[in-house]
């Protein structure tokens, strides 16, 4: 699903040459039908298995994209001419950089892409987040996200935030400060100088107490009545939610009432 930053988030979804706005579905009924067939986000191909949200085995491990920097960036090597792929590289790892801070169930530590802001933080389903550092490269955000794991998390709690449970009384400013001071003062030097805090609003009706994780790979046929959407999470009546990006690549049939 494509998201834009507004009150609430704005869920766009693809199917073929469309985009579904799914925003006006909530409180409908929608029916979605796997057909069989998954082809790899990277090479195109028929795959019988997705890997790693959308792969042929090939291109797991071969496609830049599907890259140990990616979960990774730490490992990132392109300022020295080592990569997968150089020229991806340098348009990828080699640009700015955000290491940031995101409020969930608890404040995490997260790296991403400068113009993936905020399109990251909407995927993680944060509801506050605030730019900590600006670096030059993949490969020094990195090393400033795993110096902070040491004191943050760095995972969502995916059943959690589905359930929207919000760590409260945090100033994300204050901690933004503190954070700061925790760094070696090499890695200071990168501090982003926009202190503003996101505040991200999803468009959910109602938020689930108890969560049953839905799959194509066990069902063909997925529906009910759309509750919500959050992070990249379908939420359906009865606390059944679906993971749409874990589905990258499979051919489906979307149906919804007008």
């Amino acid at each position: 699903m494509r998201a834009e930053l507004a009150d609430p988030v704005q869920y766009f979804f693809r199917i073929g040459d469309q985009e579904i706005d799914m925003n006006a579905l909530l409180g409908k009924y929608i029916r979605m039908q796997f057909d069989g067939q998954i082809n790899c986000i990277s090479c195109g191909k028929k795959t019988k298995t997705s890997f790693g949200q959308g792969f042929c085995y090939s291109c797991l491990q071969t496609a830049p994209e599907a890259s140990e920097t990616v979960m990774r960036p730490e490992l990132s090597k392109a300022e020295f001419g080592l990569a997968r792929d150089p020229e991806w590289a340098k348009e990828h790892d080699l640009i700015d950089h955000f290491v940031y801070l995101a409020v969930s169930r608890e404040l995490k530590v997260g790296v991403t892409r400068h113009h993936q802001v905020p399109t990251r933080w909407i995927d993680q389903g944060a509801s506050y987040a605030i730019r900590l550092l600006k670096t030059p490269n993949r490969h020094i955000a990195g090393v400033a996200e795993v110096f902070l794991k040491k004191y943050f998390t760095d995972k969502t709690n995916w059943r959690d935030m589905l359930k929207n449970h919000v760590a409260e009384n945090l100033e994300l400013v204050e901690e933004k400060e503190n954070a700061l001071r925790l760094l070696p003062a090499e890695l200071q030097q990168y501090r982003s100088e926009q202190d503003e805090v996101v505040h991200l609003q999803y468009p959910v009706l109602e938020y689930p107490s108890k969560i049953s994780s839905l799959s194509f790979d066990k069902q063909p046929v997925i529906e009910g009545n759309l509750q919500g959407i959050k992070g990249q999470y379908l939420l359906l009546d009865g606390g059944r939610v679906l993971n749409i990006r874990k589905h990258n690549g499979y051919f489906l049939t979307l149906t919804f009432e007008s």
